[in-house]
């Protein structure tokens, strides 16, 4: 195996820098010495930990243009997609600094007899995160802020191919105020990774990732009592009915399908609309798939970039074949490009049935499927026909009724209704089933690793 990790620019198949892995001498110690930074930071008061937290958000701000840079050539989202991202990722720490005094406030209960109760939150130590690429800036901010904010120590393990954003990542903490340890990027190897979840000053452990990749983290966690909060993939669906405003419904689907160059766990990936509209639908939506233009992500004329590793091209490929063997059908795209980078054009498959990768399974870059039902009901079975439950979304005029299917039958954790979304601060974002468990965002993510501490005074 080797002792070193190449990052490679998507958009040119050209490496762009290489990071020497730790020894497990190295890693030891930064985790020993991020549990000493945690024993210090545990006891600043949360009001002080706020006013760092709000300080990495204005020093993410006062370096978006560098990090966005270089997170588009790393993983290949286009420039201006970068630059959203950095500031969700501001907007994250801003919501976390102003929310954290009164999340964590100590709450006081009237208990048996007249006696009373306390209940207290308390960090529980190091939390370990294991990132994808696709959101080289947000999934690092997501689960660290929240845990930083709380009191804990973070470590993370990015992926391999935006090392370099994960690095970046640290150094902009620390230079907003954060202390030296207390959150640290790791460059390992998978068994030095599995070793950090046993560690027994590793406390808890949250994973973005596949849900294959979940059930091995999850399991080798649980086997060690750790605490867990996994946010895994999906095969989200959004419906569209009858009375659904058709060039809006088109807009909102395409941007869904096609945000982030479609690598996103929670993008539009299964279209699932009624029969009355159907075919109207249909050619409306491949007319505007066949107008998405493919090119260099850090120009302003393409509407995708690549896709961040060759594996994920040839994987998404593979998919669109089979689906293709199973009955599928293309409408447009679904052909391998030639030249220089991983592009994948935008595609559409009809006929998708049950049993096709298009249907079951997550298809992780611009592949649309579209699914025809014989109506509203009809579509929620279709919709909720998945081992995944992530998020989702429902195209009509009617809100009322769509916020009824929403609460009522939609089995996911996030709907979207008449728009596409991605992460809101104080909003929960998760899913259930297959897409894991537990909750970030919302000051729900900032207790997933607190100890809710119960003091009762008897006397």
């Amino acid at each position: 195996m080797s002792d070193t990790i190449q990052t490679v620019n998507p958009t040119t198949g050209e490496t762009l820098n290489s990071y020497s892995l730790l020894s497990d001498e190295a890693m030891e110690t930064a985790v020993q010495s991020c549990h000493e930074a945690f024993l210090s930071w545990r006891q600043t008061p949360v009001e002080e930990r706020a006013k760092v937290i709000k300080a990495i958000g204005a020093a993410l701000r006062e370096r978006k243009d560098e990090l966005a840079e270089l997170m588009t050539k790393e993983m290949g989202k286009l420039l201006k997609q970068s630059h959203q991202e950095v500031e969700l990722c501001a907007a994250i720490c801003d919501y976390s600094a102003g929310e954290a005094p009164s999340t964590f406030a100590p709450e006081e209960r009237d208990i048996q007899g007249g006696k009373t109760g306390h209940i207290f939150y308390s960090p529980i130590g190091v939390v370990y995160g294991i990132q994808p690429w696709n959101f080289p800036a947000y999934q690092v901010v997501r689960y660290s802020i929240a845990s930083l904010i709380a009191g804990n120590g973070v470590l993370l393990k990015h992926a391999s191919n935006v090392t370099g954003s994960g690095q970046m990542l640290q150094e902009i903490y620390e230079s907003a105020g954060l202390p030296k340890d207390l959150f640290q990027a790791l460059v390992i190897s998978h068994d030095q990774s599995d070793a950090l979840i046993s560690h027994n000053l590793v406390r808890g452990v949250t994973l973005t990732g596949s849900d294959g990749a979940g059930r091995k983290v999850g399991a080798k966690a649980a086997e060690a009592v750790k605490k867990t909060v996994l946010e895994l993939g999906s095969n989200d669906a959004y419906i569209v009915l009858e009375d659904a405003d058709i060039d809006a419904a088109v807009q909102t689907c395409v941007q869904g399908r096609t945000y982030n160059n479609g690598e996103t766990c929670i993008a539009a990936k299964r279209f699932v609309v009624v029969d009355a509209i159907y075919d109207e639908f249909r050619d409306a939506y491949v007319a505007a798939m066949k107008d998405v233009t493919p090119g260099d992500p850090m120009g302003d004329d393409a509407d995708i970039g690549p896709m961040a590793r060759k594996d994920l091209r040839d994987d998404l490929h593979q998919q669109v074949k089979d689906s293709v063997a199973g009955g599928a059908k293309i409408l447009c795209g679904g052909e391998m490009p030639e030249g220089k980078g991983f592009y994948y054009p935008a595609t559409v498959l009809e006929n998708v049935t049950p049993g096709q990768p298009a249907y079951d399974d997550e298809l992780f870059g611009p592949v649309a499927a579209l699914i025809r039902a014989k109506d509203a009901e009809d579509a929620m079975r279709i919709a909720n026909d998945s081992r995944f439950g992530l998020g989702g979304g429902i195209m009509t005029k009617d809100t009322d009724k769509a916020i009824a299917l929403a609460r009522d039958h939609f089995d996911t954790g996030m709907i979207f209704i008449n728009g596409f979304g991605l992460a809101i601060p104080n909003m929960p974002f998760g899913g259930v089933k297959d897409s894991g468990y537990g909750r970030e965002h919302g000051g729900f993510g900032m207790k997933e690793f607190v100890n809710v501490k119960s003091v009762m005074v008897m006397s």
